[in-house]
């Protein structure tokens, strides 16, 4: 019998029970995924996959310190179990001690689903959303319009269990959703996107409307050169900047002044108001319809993560609380280097604080400026500002007198999300979001759109 028909609470006892190291983790992930992808108003594929990927670390003890050894593999057979706990032994062995060796953690409650099978999607779960889609397709060639995109839904159940007794579990599932909307010529495109649990909460044909007054508004062009713009971020624009914000708030570096939350001098900038609105940047594994693991799963080390931390409990920490920076990420060593309290990074970010206002009553109040679709093509330019440069794209639109005028040319912009935060003069109704430049690692997040007086676009772009 394989290791893939075993049960995957099976495989881990069994890799531990193996293990001949001084500490042993294993994880097994159990992943499915089923998709749909259109083109033209017209469904083009669909498909269903299964796997799951085994990781063996390894810890060893010896007089310099405590090494460990990771190794990961797919599809792993019954005979080829003892092999891949041996080679992380191995790799334990030939490395040098661990700068991050911690005690592995311990005395953590049993998941008490921890033996139960594995959850599993299937094209079940689009079984409302297809037939909507295929409406919206109806409508959409109607409306002289045509559809792209795809629909992607992906069950992992992790299971997590140590040497020292942990026996953990999670179910995570991610779902998205990306819309396109192009005229015939190809000459406008408007793009919307949606993050899910099930696909239950969305609708196509919404967002078909929604795509079709985009189109509308790009039938009346307007060039514009670059140049500092009131400027409306919609809440994914917002989330793609917080997100790499997020992955660039280690504690660690910035106490040895390497980040924009270092403190000249020393120390980092932890206390210091980053904005005049009361806006609170959070992570909580428990928040309603954004639910992550509550326990730390580290298949690797580096940054702030760490192989010795998994099944550490992760609690719900406010990055920025009321302007307020308030924690860095770091590991249980990196807290212990630095003085700063352990803080895993989270699975999900939250920005709240705004005012119950939307991004159509933001325009409204808007005299003139520049309303955007989404961010594109972000990238670092200076860690020690978190300066990024990018590309808008799928729609960039002028406000006048409260309402949209029509479309403009896109831009390359550079910002720093930290200042952006310090400039912004008005948030609006935090909603769930999907971040469009970093979809394939990070979709759990609910942002506001955000007013700010003086966004950088720095060059003008000819892309569509």
């Amino acid at each position: 019998m394989s290791a893939r028909t075993s049960k995957p609470h099976e495989i881990v006892e069994r890799a531990l029970a193996l293990s001949r190291a001084d500490g042993c983790v294993v994880i097994a992930d159990e992943h499915s995924t089923a998709n749909l992808r259109w083109a033209g108003n017209a469904l083009t594929t669909n498909g269903v996959t299964r796997g799951r990927t085994l990781t063996v670390i390894a810890t060893v003890d010896g007089k310099e310190g405590t090494a460990s050894g990771v190794v990961s593999r797919s599809a792993v057979t019954a005979d080829e179990l003892e092999p891949l706990v041996r080679a992380a032994e191995a790799a334990a062995r030939g490395a040098g001690p661990a700068e991050d060796a911690q005690p592995l953690v311990a005395d953590v409650p049993a998941a008490p689903d921890f033996t139960d099978a594995p959850a599993e999607t299937s094209s079940a779960v689009f079984a409302d959303f297809a037939p909507a889609l295929g409406e919206a397709f109806a409508r959409a060639r109607a409306g002289g319009r045509e559809l792209y995109g795809f629909a992607n839904h992906e069950m992992v159940s992790t299971y997590l269990g140590t040497s020292t007794g942990l026996r953990l579990r999670h179910d995570q599932p991610t779902g998205t959703l990306e819309l396109n909307a192009k005229s015939p010529d190809r000459t406008r495109s408007a793009w919307a996107g949606r993050s899910t649990r099930d696909f239950k909460d969305v609708d196509p044909a919404a967002l078909d409307a929604e795509l079709a007054v985009r189109l509308g508004w790009a039938e009346r062009r307007v060039e514009l050169p670059a140049g500092r713009y009131e400027t409306l971020l919609p809440p994914t624009a917002v989330a793609d900047l917080l997100i790499y914000q997020l992955w660039s708030s280690s504690g660690r570096d910035a106490v040895e002044g390497r980040t924009v939350f270092s403190e000249p001098g020393g120390g980092t900038r932890v206390g210091e108001r980053l904005s005049q609105l009361p806006l609170t940047l959070r992570s909580d594994p428990h928040e309603p319809g954004l639910e992550t693991a509550p326990f730390v799963v580290a298949h690797s080390s580096g940054g702030d993560q760490s192989v010795f931390d998994n099944g550490l409990p992760v609690h719900a920490t406010d990055w920025i609380r009321e302007g307020e920076l308030r924690h860095l990420t770091t590991t249980r060593h990196s807290a212990a280097l630095t003085g700063l309290p352990v803080a895993p990074a989270g699975g999900n970010l939250l920005l709240t604080g705004g005012q119950d206002r939307s991004l159509q009553e933001m325009v409204a109040g808007t005299g003139r400026g520049l309303l955007l679709t989404c961010l594109w093509y972000i990238r670092e330019v200076d860690p020690a500002t978190l300066l990024l440069t990018g590309l808008t794209r799928d729609g960039v639109y002028l406000v006048e007198n409260g309402e949209v005028t029509g479309e403009v040319n896109n831009f390359r912009f550079n910002e720093s999300p930290v200042d952006l935060l310090g400039r912004a003069t008005e948030a609006g109704r935090t909603e769930k979001t999907l971040p469009r430049e970093w979809s394939d690692w990070f979709t759990r997040a609910a942002m506001p759109p955000l007013r700010v007086p003086d966004f950088n676009m720095s060059s003008v772009s000819r892309g569509v």
